[in-house]
């Protein structure tokens, strides 16, 4: 009887807790499902901190608009009110912007508002930088508003404009002053943002000029301040040697902008043609000075003079660029009987612009053979150093390729011995040389696809290749069918300009920092 009461006792335990389990049941998945939603919305990106930022951005770039309103009102061309239009447009939208975002940022970026922030700021820019070209002259189409813009911002130099020689001078200063700031931002990218990625490389570049600067700049307000200085003092420089060389006050205050910016942007269909001589000679120096890093300028204005002599990429730099220009100088020569100074000045100023990326043309390079021409691609597709305003692949990141694969082949040889890849005389670390490979299959796997996209909207084989040429490695200029002599892709596909866009995009971002967005865990971490 006992034993019963105690069954029983137990059975009417076991059927409430059965009959409240539905209850208990939905209580504690209610409770989960809170709990989740909390995880989630904390592991949501905070966009607030990357928008308040490109919103102050939007709105130093519209104030910077009123510069080209004044040149144009100043002159009697009524084009100054296309930029007080957009400057109010782009001042008030980038206020807005900044205000509705505004949050706690003390604690600093992290990881992937690096990420978001460099990418998106080369979105959203150009897209505003484009307002003066749309509603004024030269009254294009926003596909060739933001191609000229996407350009001017990545330092590119290609344009969609065909007659730049009747633009009002208010617009062509602002299509080099994008091209200055442009450059302006990608070194301080260059210098603090990638390095903290870990794009292709980059990481390796931090360390290795971070230590010899000391303690002399050490935080990233003092790089960027220190970078300003010195990318400023460059500019004034090589616009008071323009005027000296010969050029009009304005055409060397323009030239001066895209030279150290190493943009290219001219506003003469002509290009640099139109200027020959000691303007050549002077922008070609510049140019190079604009390819070194600008960190290593930083090291001069402190009285140290050694860093940049002991670089391993600048004295690569610097040896790569006379050996490309000795062997077209001994090719054109050994085909033409030309005098040998003409021909120097003329070659050397046209290889350091493709190597550079600058993209200015002194002339027809189509014409100096096919030796020439392929040469000059294959400089183009190198570039200048890192923490520089050259663009392409860069001579550090080759220069560790070029080690890894040295390493590489000794180890076949002897697989016993531990071999390390050096830089500098420096080891450097897998991840680096993981990372540099990385990067080198994805230009590769980038450029060969774009230049079959180009090829699939109609574009000849010649011109496909050179736009993707120009495009992913941000150089300038291209060739082939469909481009005006002035080098203009107005008559391209809108689907060709798009595609160019992007190329210059990614290429101008160093492709890794781009594709990373299309991760879906990047958003999920």
């Amino acid at each position: 009887m006992q034993r019963w009461k105690v069954s029983h006792a137990a059975l009417r335990r076991k059927s409430i807790r059965v009959a409240c389990a539905p209850v208990c049941q939905f209580g504690y998945g209610a409770m989960l499902d809170r709990r989740t939603r909390q995880r989630q919305a904390s592991a949501m990106i905070d966009l607030r901190p990357v928008s308040h930022i490109i919103g102050l951005l939007v709105v130093v770039l519209g104030l910077l608009m009123l510069l080209p309103m004044a040149l144009d009102w100043q002159r009697g061309d009524a084009n100054w009110r296309a930029f007080l239009e957009s400057s109010i447009i782009t001042t008030s939208a980038g206020a807005l912007i900044a205000m509705s975002t505004r949050s706690d940022i003390s604690r600093g970026l992290a990881l992937r508002d690096s990420f978001l922030l460099t990418s998106g700021a080369w979105l959203v820019l150009p897209a505003f930088g484009t307002l003066p070209l749309l509603i004024g002259a030269p009254d294009i189409s926003f596909t060739d508003g933001y191609f000229e813009a996407m350009s001017g911002m990545t330092t590119t130099g290609t344009t969609a404009i065909p007659a730049l020689d009747l633009l009002p001078w208010g617009a062509n200063l602002w299509r080099a002053m994008l091209q200055w700031l442009g450059g302006l931002g990608i070194i301080i990218v260059a210098l603090i943002f990638l390095p903290v990625m870990k794009v292709g490389g980059m990481q390796f570049f931090r360390s290795e000029g971070f230590d010899t600067l000391g303690k002399i700049l050490p935080r990233a307000i003092d790089i960027s301040n220190a970078m300003l200085r010195i990318y400023v003092g460059l500019t004034v420089l090589c616009a008071v040697v323009y005027v000296t060389a010969g050029m009009t006050p304005f055409d060397a205050i323009l030239h001066s902008l895209t030279t150290i910016s190493t943009g290219g942007f001219s506003n003469y269909d002509a290009s640099f043609g139109v200027y020959k001589g000691a303007p050549e000679v002077a922008a070609t120096v510049f140019m190079i000075l604009a390819s070194l890093p600008f960190i290593r300028f930083v090291q001069l204005t402190q009285g140290q003079v050694r860093p940049i002599w002991q670089d391993v990429q600048v004295r690569a730099y610097l040896r790569w660029t006379a050996y490309a220009i000795a062997v077209i100088v001994i090719y054109r020569m050994a085909r033409h009987e030309a005098a040998f100074w003409p021909t120097l000045r003329e070659v050397s100023f046209n290889v350091v612009t493709i190597f550079s990326g600058t993209g200015y043309l002194s002339e027809d390079v189509t014409k100096w053979g096919h030796l020439a021409f392929v040469l000059l691609l294959v400089v183009g597709l190198i570039g200048g150093c890192t923490s520089s305003t050259a663009c392409s692949v860069k001579v550090f990141r080759y220069l560790i390729l070029f080690e890894a694969i040295k390493t590489q082949i000794k180890r076949l040889h002897s697989p016993h011995r531990i071999l390390a890849v050096h830089y500098g005389g420096r080891p450097v670390e897998a991840d680096v040389v993981n990372s540099v490979i990385a990067f080198f299959s994805l230009f590769i796997l980038s450029y060969g696809l774009l230049i079959v996209a180009l090829s699939l909207t109609g574009l000849s084989a010649e011109t496909a290749m050179t736009a993707a040429w120009t495009a992913i490695a941000n150089v300038g200029p291209a060739w082939g069918q469909g481009i005006s002599p002035s080098g203009a892709i107005d008559q391209f596909p809108t689907a060709a300009k798009w595609l160019m866009i992007f190329g210059m995009y990614v290429g101008r971002l160093e492709l890794l920092s781009v594709y990373v967005l299309l991760l879906p865990r990047f958003w999920r971490a």
